[in-house]
Parts: C-alpha cells; sequence; structure tokens
C-alpha cells in the first residue's frame, strides 16, 4: 500500500502540493512560502488557511517540503516547525529547492540537473546529495538562459530600437511597455526578476524569426558554456533540464547537448512531477 506521503515544492510566489495515498495522487496549490520573508506563525498560518481543511486534518505519516531558502538550516528549521505544528506525528523533512530539481530529474542515479525557468542554476548529484554546483548570481550579474535573463535580451531590444519593424510592434502591442515603464519595474519596483521573466513567452510566440532564434541559441549557449563546461566528468552523465524555459526550448537544448558531446536526459516542466514518480517508488521499496 504505501505510506501516505505529503510533497511541497515551494517557490516565492506559488507552492505545489501533492499527497500521495497508496497510488492515488491529489494536488494543490498555495501561495509561495519563503523563510526569509515569512516567520514561523505565519508559514503555519498559509498552509491551515489555503490548504483544504480536511487535509490539514489528516495523518500524514511523512512530509517531503522542499523549498526556496531552504538552504541555511536556520531557515529550514523554521519551515519544519511549522508542518510539525500541523502534523505533529508526520515525519518531516525540509530541504531546498536546487535539491527538488536533482531529485525529480536523477532520482537515485547519478547526473547534472540544470534548473531553467525564471532563475538558472545546475548541480552535480551523486544519487544521494549534490556534490557541486555552479555559482548562483542572481538575475542581476547572472541567470544565464532562464526567464529573467531574456526579458533582459528583449527589453534591451526593444529599448535601443534593434528589432526589426515587425518584431518591434509585435512587442509593443503584446506588453504596452515604454521606456519609463520599463526603468520603474527593474529598477524601483520590487520582483524585476519576476517582471522580465514575464516577458519571456514573447520568445516561444515569435519562433522562427531569425533574431528570436538568435536570441534563444545564444541565451542557451551560454548556460552551456558557464554552468556546464565546467563540470569535469559531464560527459560520462545524462544532462537533465526543468522549468518554464528548458520545456519551451527544448528542442534546441537537444542540438546544443549534441552539439557538446553531452548525454541529453529528462526534460521536464515542473519538478513535481519527478519529485511525485521519485517517492512513489520510494514508497513501494522499488
Amino acid at each position: 500500500m504505501g505510506r501516505t506521503i505529503l510533497l511541497a515544492d515551494s517557490g516565492a510566489t506559488k507552492t505545489t502540493w501533492a499527497l500521495l495515498t497508496g497510488k492515488k495522487i491529489t494536488h494543490w496549490h498555495t501561495q509561495g512560502i519563503s523563510p526569509y520573508l515569512m516567520d514561523v506563525e505565519k508559514i503555519e498560518a498559509i498552509i491551515r488557511s489555503e490548504l483544504p481543511a480536511s487535509l490539514t486534518k489528516k495523518t500524514i505519516q511523512a512530509i517531503y517540503f522542499y523549498g526556496t531558502g531552504c538552504k541555511a538550516t536556520s531557515k529550514a528549521r523554521m519551515v519544519k516547525s511549522a508542518l510539525q505544528h500541523i502534523y505533529p506525528d508526520a515525519e518531516v523533512h525540509v530541504t531546498h529547492d536546487l535539491m527538488a530539481s536533482a531529485v525529480a530529474l536523477c532520482g537515485t542515479d547519478s547526473g547534472i540537473a540544470c534548473i531553467l525557468g525564471t532563475g538558472s542554476g545546475s548541480c552535480y548529484y551523486n544519487g544521494k546529495r549534490i556534490v557541486g554546483q555552479s555559482p548562483g548570481l542572481g538575475y542581476v550579474l547572472g541567470d544565464e538562459g532562464s526567464g529573467a535573463y531574456f526579458g533582459k535580451i528583449l527589453v534591451r531590444n526593444f529599448l535601443y530600437a534593434s528589432f526589426d519593424e515587425d518584431l518591434h510592434r509585435a512587442f509593443s502591442s503584446a506588453y504596452r511597455l515604454d521606456r519609463d515603464s520599463i526603468l520603474q519595474s527593474v529598477y524601483r519596483e520590487p520582483l524585476a526578476n519576476r517582471f522580465l521573466a514575464g516577458l519571456s513567452p514573447f520568445l516561444s510566440k515569435h519562433r522562427g524569426h531569425y533574431m528570436i532564434e538568435n536570441i534563444i541559441e545564444d541565451g542557451l549557449r551560454e548556460f552551456f558554456e558557464l554552468h556546464l563546461k565546467p563540470y569535469s566528468r559531464i560527459h560520462e552523465m545524462p544532462v537533465h533540464f526543468v522549468g518554464g524555459i528548458a520545456w519551451s526550448f527544448r528542442d534546441i537544448l537537444r542540438e546544443l547537448c549534441s552539439e557538446y558531446g553531452y548525454t541529453m536526459g529528462t526534460v521536464m516542466k515542473q519538478p513535481i512531477e519527478g519529485l511525485i514518480k521519485h517517492h512513489l517508488r520510494a514508497s513501494h521499496g522499488k
């Protein structure tokens, strides 16, 4: 039968929950949970108020929470404390979002796990733990190949009038932005990375245009050069990808893996898919 397990994959804006009861899987969403922005009481209040009351009263045997801001032990302890207040009899495990991607993509095997979403990053996972990773510099200095990175390239081309007339008109029509509103969102308002990442769907909608294809390939190639080439053993294991950007441009990732001589692994849109698969196998002893 297996244990009753509650999984959580939490970002700053959204948390995806999955309840595994035998082979039955049920999903919910709540707002994002970040121990850097919230105290224990706030985290507990969100879980109690936004998850169904039936779930907060249900007997859960194990909880695996993968979340942003949970790499620091003190922050992970805050989330664990909130969960233990609600589920005092559950076995609670809290770890960070990069581990979520590694487990989701690699399971119990060795591999390189790459995140290409709002931000970007990668790690070398040995099947049990992360033993190496590329430095995360954030969207201002890094995040090559991410949604925020591509958004930055798009607004730069738009503001410098580098697009041809058709693309310039299409971008202007899609987002109704001008120089002042862009600079306001990037330099004066919070969460500029999300604003920039929110522009990246423009790339998918205009695939086939030579300028768009060049932007996508150049950005992903920069990710390969800076985040993947430094791994000395990368040719010995598969390279996996997760995130909205990875999913949208998986064809280009496949071409680049072939060019660099890497073994292309799994591509998934969200870590929760792989986390469910991994924990179902583990709970049934497979």
